[in-house]
């Protein structure tokens, strides 16, 4: 007779937990019981118990805390005690997403329409329609080069690669420097698909402390003698979810660092085109160790997926190979759609609009939260802010207050490198709700955050 794995045990769990959430025997944010009472309910050994409960979190189900125990994820249905948002003032669902960072602004159809001319010419999409090379075309790389370009800094043409998407171009590199295995250095605090990236393609990451610039180089030696890793990645602009950004002086103490551990490192700069005058990257202080990575999506929309890579020479050809070889080149017809648009000044001038659109967001929230006391931390630029919520509230349990508001936040879990260590914090995402939904969002979640779960509002 075959035993019982974990993960069968987890997939029977999870489909109880699913039933009782759905007859409203569970709440969100409502803590599981122990692992060891489980393993005695189910006659298992303790160690499998853990097991079963690590993969919970996973998979998402849930979220362990440390010294707190084990919590359900968030789930949606009326709030007692405190009035939903109006219909016409939520988004399709029903729902106000401050947790999907995507902007689309009004107008911007009209900006972009003109630039798709180019490709009614028969020639033109004759060369759109063929097939997709890592490197792209030189129109586009001319493009992209003057795109990303900043002041100190400016990529060359042939430094550029081309992804189906800006995660493509992530796992594209992952996949070029990394073995299964190896050990990935991230920001103790990161952005979460480049964790589960790392975590699908065999790899451990490695949690290195950041303090309020960033990364602390100290900290980079430190995690490195005790466990070495051979690539680092790191946000020097914008950071996803804390919003600060690397001070010059920064950067170039972790290009010394880089040096100095023979590593290399990965630079996400994805949402770097909200910061107008922004120092140069990372990799203008270590261009021969660092691979930038940036994108289309945020930029543009999310219905525009293309992946930049900046490599340096020494790495061009393996990650040209790991593109192919992944199937993450993109493709010809979007690559000559971007081309156009930003050929037309079309991107340049959706990136002013949405540079003040993020900040007029950033300061609604400020004015929102901040004035009533609440701790809020980023960049005023940035499409994200990072709200510390009051003593009185563990981080899912507001999250899933909120959601049984229809409003989706993230809770600081799902940004942490190592499960369990993470404050009580969430991240704000402007980018994506209606501005005739946003205020509205803002005001309830402040009330929420002030009132406190002892108002009887998660039951």
């Amino acid at each position: 007779m075959r035993m019982t794995d974990f993960r069968d045990l987890a997939d029977g769990l999870i489909s109880e937990l699913t039933a009782d959430l759905a007859a409203g025997r569970r709440r969100p944010g409502e803590r599981l019981p122990p692992s060891r009472d489980y393993a005695h309910a189910r006659g298992i050994a303790p160690s499998t118990a853990s097991r079963v409960y690590a993969e919970l979190v996973r998979r998402g189900v849930a979220v362990g805390e440390v010294g707190r125990g084990t919590f359900l994820r968030a789930g949606a249905g009326p709030l007692p005690g405190l009035p939903s948002l109006p219909a016409r003032e939520t988004e399709a669902g029903g729902v106000t997403d401050l947790e999907v960072n995507f902007s689309v602004l009004a107008g911007q159809e009209a900006l972009l329409a003109p630039g798709l001319a180019r490709l009614a010419d028969p020639a033109a999409l004759l060369d759109a329609l063929q097939r997709g090379e890592a490197r792209g075309t030189g129109a586009a790389r001319r493009a992209v080069a003057g795109l990303l370009a900043r002041d100190g800094w400016a990529p060359q043409p042939e430094e550029l690669l081309f992804a189906g998407r800006g995660q493509q171009a992530l796992a594209a590199v992952f996949a070029a420097l990394l073995r299964p295995g190896d050990r990935l250095g991230m920001e103790a605090m990161t952005y979460p698909l480049a964790k589960g990236m790392a975590l699908r393609l065999g790899l451990q990451p490695q949690p290195i402390a950041m303090d309020e610039h960033g990364l602390r180089p100290e900290s980079v030696v430190a995690a490195h003698r005790a466990h070495p890793f051979p690539l680092l990645y790191v946000q020097s602009e914008l950071h996803n979810p804390l919003g600060h950004s690397m001070p010059v002086g920064r950067r170039a103490e972790l290009a010394a660092v880089l040096r100095q551990l023979d590593i290399l490192a990965v630079e996400d700069a994805v949402y770097s085109f909200l910061a107008p005058g922004a120092p140069p990257p990372l990799a203008a202080h270590a261009p021969e160790r660092v691979v930038l990575v940036d994108s289309l999506s945020k930029r543009v929309a999310p219905g525009l997926t293309l992946g930049f890579l900046v490599a340096p020479p020494g790495l061009r050809m393996r990650l040209a190979a790991s593109l192919r070889l992944g199937g993450w080149t993109a493709g010809s017809f979007v690559l000559a759609v971007a081309t156009a648009w930003m050929e037309d000044g079309s991107i340049r001038e959706l990136q002013r609009r949405k540079q003040a659109d993020g900040a007029a967001r950033n300061a609604l929230v400020r004015q929102v939260l901040g004035g009533a006391g609440l701790a809020l931390q980023g960049d005023p630029r940035a499409y994200h802010l990072w709200l510390t919520l009051p003593g009185h509230w563990r981080a899912e349990t507001f999250v899933a207050a909120a959601a049984r508001r229809r409003i989706a936040v993230s809770p600081a879990a799902e940004f942490a490198v190592v499960p369990g260590h993470a404050p009580d914090a969430v991240r704000l995402a402007l980018a994506s709700p209606p501005e005739a939904a946003l205020r509205p969002a803002l005001e309830l979640l402040r009330d929420l955050a002030l009132a406190g779960p002892e108002t009887g509002a998660i039951g």
